[in-house]
């Protein structure tokens, strides 16, 4: 009785040694294999036109502007800075806003870069990327009477632009501190001069109309804190799985290597 129980000890032993060093081994290869670096699709997967086919409205500088020979501007860079990086022909494909989106489901365009909001009521029909850029308001002070967020507004002026999505944010914080002096004017630019030229404490803006001003005034030293948010993404179609994790990851490498900090400064 003796032998038998200790046959069945060393038994059950030896099973469970063998599921751990099983189990150990499964680890083990699912590490290696996952640190494995692989080859992705092959571009004609990707790319099937042989070339990254970018939609874009060049109606708004400074992302996307047209001459009469060219497109150029800050998303065009980035659309050529993608390209070079996962080494394919690039070629722009000049359209409307409304028909952008369309774009994508009549395969007329494999990619759009065009200043969009990530816009999560299409996620049904497209993938966005990580962000490369926040186009949401900025509140605008001089770096020698800084006000470090909204909260400090109270007994402040703050100028904005009239109609403008600022306005319906200033109004709106207007109803959770203290009262501050609503200051509106006819465009950003503007709300910004009266900042700079001591009008008013402080200016609500979006942050690209903040970016093109101070290109304009580098002089001007000014403390910037973000208010609201608008990400700007690429966007593709959520048929092209292997195409936005192409370009995904193309992108944040661009944002890691600092490519794109420099495209963006170079414009705003």
């Amino acid at each position: 009785m003796v032998t038998r129980s200790r046959s069945l000890i060393v038994f059950s032993s030896l099973v469970a040694l063998t599921v751990w060093v099983w189990a150990l081994a499964g680890v083990v290869f699912w590490i290696r294999w996952h640190s494995v670096d692989r080859p992705g699709p092959p571009v004609k997967e990707l790319f099937p036109y042989g070339e990254i086919r970018i939609g874009v409205d060049a109606s708004y500088p400074p992302f996307e502007v047209a001459s009469t020979t060219d497109l150029f501007c800050l998303d065009i860079d980035i659309g050529k800075a993608i390209s070079k990086r996962l080494n394919v022909p690039v070629h722009f494909i000049n359209m409307g806003y409304d028909g952008l989106y369309d774009s994508l489901k009549a395969d007329q365009a494999d990619i759009l870069i065009s200043a969009l909001s990530i816009d999560y009521s299409r996620s049904a029909d497209v993938l966005y990327t990580i962000p490369y850029f926040n186009g949401g308001q900025v509140l605008v002070t001089d770096s020698q009477h800084p006000l470090a967020n909204m909260n400090e507004v109270s007994g402040h002026s703050l100028a904005f632009e009239f109609g403008s999505e600022a306005n319906l944010t200033a109004r709106a914080w207007l109803r959770r501190i203290q009262p501050f002096q609503l200051m509106p004017y006819e465009t950003p630019s503007i709300a910004l001069d009266a900042v700079r030229l001591g009008d008013s404490d402080a200016a609500l803006v979006d942050a690209t109309s903040a970016g093109v001003y101070m290109r304009q005034h580098p002089d001007w030293h000014t403390q910037q804190v973000a208010v609201t948010d608008s990400l700007y993404a690429i966007a593709v179609s959520t048929k092209r799985g292997n195409t936005w994790a192409a370009v995904n990851e193309a992108l944040k490498s661009l944002i890691d290597d600092k490519t794109i900090d420099s495209i963006i400064k170079a414009w705003l």
